[in-house]
């Protein structure tokens, strides 16, 4: 009898969740990813379909997709957040630039010192600035929803010496992508820009057509760039590896206040997530580097102060060349400024 009731009770939940699940996603979310399961990226969205099918008890569902089975590069992928075709999409600072050049900012260097600074910038009205200027710029199409991160920070790395200067960077060929404000960095230091595609850099390393990278330690080793010779690693932290998350805005704003709610806390999770697995990651792969002969090196805060001087002239030029350039500039340092000014203040009050 027991064993008949508890059989009944199990069919009746598990067609009462079959019903539930059936009719209860009243918003489905398509959401992709250019990269794979082992990103920064798709732990983000990972946090973020588990937290927003929850929270919203199955009102809103989210789909992924990952890798290019939507869409293939930065242009093409807004372009389809645009249209409707996508409703999130991920990007870099360099994916999105030729819709948002302003969106390089990420890329200037040595503007930010450590992570507690980025991610409060991050968390903070700055995105929100950002957000402003980009639903201008789209027609109000395209939504900035967060800014998380893809990879840790961009450090130099090469195949031919130690970099502890601005001077050791002399005659270097470092591969950047075809943007210009990556390349004024490198030339700024005294190297020489030499744009390559991704999927070349293995080669073009182990065949000397560039001698290093602007790099993650994550992407470092999980493309094994130490096999073609890249053995020296500098850890300057010139510029934080954000990852900007991008959505439809008329399907944000379709839906009602309560479920927006839900996408936005969804994205604060994804955030969150994007935050904390580049440093877990890290840690096991600058063991490998170390481990496998790699050369690792610090820069004395002397250096790292040679290394901001050496590339001033990189923000002159973005405020100069950027459309939106100065605006977005001016709100990144004063962001940056109030950050930091938050932090000092916290620390001292945690030191007494």
């Amino acid at each position: 009898m027991l064993k008949g009731t508890l059989k009944s009770l199990m069919v009746a939940t598990m067609l009462a969740g079959t019903a539930m699940s059936a009719a209860a996603a009243d918003f489905t979310l398509r959401a992709t990813a250019n990269s794979n399961e082992n990103d920064e990226d798709y732990d983000g969205l990972v946090v973020f379909k588990n937290y927003v099918e929850s929270a919203s008890n199955g009102a809103i569902e989210v789909e992924l997709f990952i890798g290019t089975q939507l869409c293939g590069n930065g242009a093409e992928c807004l372009q389809g957040v645009a249209d409707g075709s996508i409703d999130v999409y991920v990007s870099t600072s360099g994916g999105a630039a030729g819709i948002f050049p302003y969106v390089q900012v990420l890329d200037l260097p040595y503007l930010m010192a450590d992570d507690r600074v980025a991610e409060a910038v991050m968390q903070g009205d700055f995105t929100r600035k950002m957000r402003d200027m980009a639903l201008e710029d789209s027609n109000g199409m395209i939504r900035l929803m967060t800014i998380g991160n893809t990879g840790g920070w961009r450090n130099f790395a090469n195949t031919k010496r130690r970099v502890a200067m601005p001077s050791d960077m002399e005659g270097l060929k470092i591969r950047t992508v075809v943007a210009d404000l990556p390349q004024e960095l490198v030339k700024a230091l005294g190297a020489s820009p030499t744009p390559i595609p991704w999927p070349e850099l293995f080669t073009s390393l182990q065949t000397g057509v560039v001698e290093g990278s602007k790099n993650g330690i994550t992407d470092i080793m999980g493309m094994k760039f130490p096999e073609a010779g890249l053995q020296y690693v500098t850890l300057d932290g010139h510029a934080y590896m954000g990852a900007l998350w991008w959505m439809n805005n008329d399907k944000f704003l379709s839906m009602p206040e309560d479920m927006r709610r839900v996408v936005v806390d969804g994205f604060y999770a994804l955030q969150q997530a994007t935050f904390a697995s580049p440093k877990r990651k890290s840690i096991q792969a600058y063991e490998d580097f170390v481990a496998g002969g790699g050369d690792l090196y610090v820069p004395t805060p002397d250096e790292k102060a040679a290394f901001k001087e050496a590339a001033a002239p990189v923000f002159d030029w973005f405020k100069a060349n950027i459309d939106g350039g100065e605006e977005i500039f001016t709100a990144l340092t004063e962001a940056v400024a109030e950050a930091e000014a938050g932090i000092d203040a916290g620390r001292m009050k945690d030191l007494q």
